[in-house]
């Protein structure tokens, strides 16, 4: 499988997840500069963290108008492999991609830490590999992660299974307190309706090396690794 990350001016998660992806995970994967305007062949593409544009206007607001994001969104209208992490996840919002938007946190500050979460559903391409009702403990990183939408999209989602990951304690279960920015109904993550364009906050590729103490992380990207080798297989 090849990989193509996408590196925005204000990017600083790319690295992390070239690294998961090549160093740890063995995958082909290349840089894809916003100015791009080919894919390269890559099955899959990853918007990383960071801060595009120095989150100007809004996160993502700038990012999503960059020349490569018009391949990006063919890619995606083909049935594409498309994942976005934190900034990743508020480009996509923008770009019209993914439904909902990302508003700032509820108590205003930059959270990071670590927090629980868990797959809502298991039958996706970044999560198939996660065990039902396992908290995954998953750095957040962000001033504008609390995920909000209006009541007919939150009832969408709902009905089409596109919410794949809530916050959670530690034991699995989906509290108020476990939800670090006020997220709607703890929401951390969603796809869209035909479940090949996949965001969320948290950042598993933080968390997905020995060297790290924490491989919670690597369940995402086996999950997405082994639904492209049962594809090809």
């Amino acid at each position: 499988m090849k990989f193509g990350v996408v590196v925005f001016p204000g990017s600083n998660c790319d690295e992390d997840m070239v690294y998961t992806l090549r160093d740890t995970l063995k995958q082909e994967t290349v840089k894809l500069w916003h100015k791009d305007t080919d894919l390269q062949g890559c099955d899959g593409i990853i918007l990383p963290g960071g801060f595009s544009y120095g989150d100007y206007l809004r996160s993502g607001a700038i990012a999503r108008f960059s020349p490569i994001m018009e391949k990006v969104s063919e890619h995606a209208a083909k049935g594409g492999f498309l994942f976005g992490v934190c900034n990743g996840f508020q480009i996509l919002c923008e770009a019209g991609l993914l439904p909902g938007a990302l508003l700032h946190n509820d108590n205003r500050k930059f959270i990071c830490k670590n927090v629980f979460i868990k797959a809502e559903n298991t039958d996706t391409i970044v999560t198939n590999a996660i065990p039902k009702n396992k908290a995954l403990k998953i750095p957040i990183a962000h001033g504008e992660g609390r995920y909000h939408t209006d009541e007919k999209t939150l009832a969408q989602l709902k009905a089409n299974n596109q919410i794949i990951f809530t916050y959670c304690n530690e034991d699995g279960t989906v509290t108020a307190d476990a939800n670090p920015n006020g997220s709607l109904e703890n929401i951390a993550g969603v796809c869209n309706a035909g479940k090949n364009v996949f965001g969320m906050m948290p950042h598993p590729e933080r968390a997905a090396d020995s060297e790290l103490f924490n491989e919670d992380g690597k369940l995402l990207f086996n999950s997405i690794i082994h639904s492209f080798q049962t594809v090809n297989s």
